[in-house]
């Protein structure tokens, strides 16, 4: 633990309150020539403005400035780890593999896998196949497992696991396995996938391993319209976090339809509760384990999707969809509720960015109200939260909520 999570721990008291995170992933969003408005100025927002207007704003800068977050640093940066510590830095293979459930063991490494589109010369077109069905994935993953057994890998135990849609997991045991290896995707079209490659001397016989079991996969989908290419990142062991249990004192609950949002609120110590993939069908199961929890951790991955795909509008009606959905949740009487984000996801750019994500603090009983008028990027900026790292937040959400006690005499 870093000195700032350490005192928040040493603070940590429970109480009756109720905290409630609201994560709308990638939501922040860039005013350009092309796109004079962000998704939030252009979004009709009545129920966020009119909370904006009884709230503090501010914004949040995910891990530091000028760096772009993955997902899994972002959200463990919300939880109040430091994501650019050793202890936090858990790649997003066994974050995946978590969160879909499956058993991880010490020594096993694991990676997240994309199925992806290559030309006739094996130059990317679509790193993300086109986006295909979870049901094609599941049959290009039973293709991929069969593929392994009849080669007889030596020495490395392999396990495909489909995920959603065009991602899988790849599952790694044998003996002196190392998780310190570069990803093999480029993150960019037109060139080929990277070989695997060891970023330390003692994963090198690893990479060499993976290189081989790259060469068994691409083989058998090589004739595959669209999915014909894997491309492996985030190469990773079980981590060893503190339980936001043990830190926070609360009973954290983690309402999520995705893998790896799963998989990071597991990581932590969170219950994972089953839920959908929409806001209109989270809430209600929010409302049924109202109170099993202290701390509930509610995700909304779709304003992401639409903005890596470059789709402005998508982006606006995700967030006028939660917005039509927020008067449920607050009528189940949170005494303190956040709005921000793991990381921004400009359409413009239609990838992650370093710019901060505006930030929403709702405390009926304590909070400081600002003059916003719109819960937007602008009026966040002028808030009088001010810009903070994003693992200072869960510092706020306690002391709102009455969980911290007095520090010294």
């Amino acid at each position: 633990m870093d000195d700032h999570q350490t005192l928040l721990s040493r603070l940590a008291q429970p109480a009756a309150t109720r905290i409630v995170l609201l994560v709308l992933d990638g939501v922040g969003d860039l005013r350009t020539a092309a796109q004079p408005r962000t998704a939030l100025e252009q979004a009709a927002t009545p129920h966020f403005d009119a909370l904006a207007r009884r709230s503090s704003l501010g914004r949040l800068v995910p891990v530091a400035t000028g760096v772009t977050p993955g997902s899994g640093p972002g959200h463990l940066a919300l939880f109040g780890y430091d994501p650019a510590s050793p202890a936090a830095d858990i790649g997003r293979g066994v974050l995946e593999a978590l969160g879909l459930g499956l058993e991880v063991t010490p020594q096993a490494v694991a990676a997240r896998g994309n199925f992806a589109t290559a030309d006739a010369a094996g130059r990317l077109t679509d790193r993300r196949a086109g986006r295909i069905p979870t049901a094609e994935c599941e049959r290009l993953c039973a293709r991929l497992n069969a593929a392994v057994a009849a080669a007889g890998l030596p020495d490395l135990g392999v396990a495909v696991h489909p995920g959603e849609g065009h991602r899988f997991v790849v599952l790694l045991s044998g003996n002196d396995l190392h998780p310190a290896l570069a990803d093999t995707d480029p993150q960019q079209l037109g060139v080929p996938p990277l070989a695997a490659r060891a970023l330390e001397g003692a994963a090198a016989a690893t990479a060499a391993r993976v290189d081989r079991l790259i060469a068994v996969l691409q083989a058998a989908i090589a004739g595959e319209p669209r999915a014909n290419r894997v491309l492996l990142r985030g190469f990773s062991r079980l981590p060893h976090l503190p339980s936001v249990a043990d830190l926070y004192k609360v009973r954290a609950g983690a309402f999520a339809g995705y893998p790896l949002y799963r998989g990071v609120a597991g990581a932590c110590g969170m219950r994972v509760v089953p839920c959908g993939r929409r806001i209109g069908e989270i809430l209600p199961v929010v409302a049924e384990h109202w109170d099993d929890f202290d701390f509930f951790f509610v995700h909304v991955k779709q304003t992401d999707q639409a903005a890596e795909d470059g789709d402005f509008a998508a982006k606006v009606r995700v967030i006028e969809e939660v917005d039509a959905a927020l008067p449920a949740l607050l009528d189940l009487g949170p005494d303190v509720l956040a709005v921000s984000a793991d990381h921004s996801t400009p359409a413009p750019m239609r990838a992650h960015s370093w710019h901060p994500v505006p930030l929403l603090l709702h405390a009926p009983a304590t909070g400081f109200v600002d003059a916003g008028e719109r819960f937007h990027e602008l009026e966040a900026a002028r808030g009088a939260l001010g810009t903070l790292p994003a693992r200072e937040l869960m510092g706020l959400l306690l002391a709102h909520a009455g969980r911290l006690a007095k520090f010294g005499a």
